[in-house]
């Protein structure tokens, strides 16, 4: 079986990318290696950025990912900051920000890279679009899952079992992008 490392410390993103990319015969095992991300503009730069930055580290192949909660009326906010507003405002700080809105559709980006064994960056993207429910809601996931509810849903996230959101999700999406590309790369 065929080996990749995924640096990430978030046990939830590591059973996500795990759970997609079993079926193609690859066992991804988890590397604990911070990696400084940036502030950047876009998911893109700070992925590219850290690959660069873990290569330097470790010489092998491996993959990262950046994901953001954006509120299409908020001009696309949290966004690259979702981390840090996940951490010091949380889910109900979301939804206090909203209490008010009308309109609530928001979108989940990820961008997932990949670096081979020549040091080439590769890169993915996946979105799904929603919106921001009025409440926390669910026990499963991770993040702003509890708020989160998929376009066609009546069902946040968090109220999905793992299989049910990794056929919609944004993770999954890039992840499945990015495992296509390994795929051709190894013909």
């Amino acid at each position: 079986m065929r080996k990749i490392w995924f640096a990430t410390s978030n046990k939830g993103k590591l059973i996500e990318v795990q759970e997609r990319f079993s079926h193609l015969g690859i066992e991804v095992e988890q590397l604990i290696a911070p990696y400084p991300e940036i502030q950047a503009d876009t998911l893109d730069e700070v992925v590219e950025d850290g690959l660069k930055f873990l290569w330097k580290e470790y010489s092998r192949p491996l993959m990262i990912d950046d994901s953001g909660l954006f509120l299409d009326d908020r001009e696309g906010f949290p966004g690259v900051y979702s981390a840090y507003v996940l951490h010091t405002l949380g889910c109900q700080g979301i939804l206090d920000l909203m209490h008010s809105d009308t309109e609530r559709q928001a979108h989940f980006k990820c961008c997932a890279g990949y670096i081979d064994e020549s040091g080439n960056v590769h890169i993915a993207r996946g979105r799904v679009d929603g919106s921001i429910s009025k409440e926390e809601r669910g026990t499963t996931g991770f993040g702003f899952d509890p708020i989160f509810m998929p376009e066609g849903h009546a069902r946040v996230f968090a109220e999905m079992t793992l299989e049910e959101k990794n056929k919609m999700s944004h993770r999954s999406r890039a992840f499945d992008k990015l495992a296509g590309m390994m795929e051709l790369k190894k013909d």
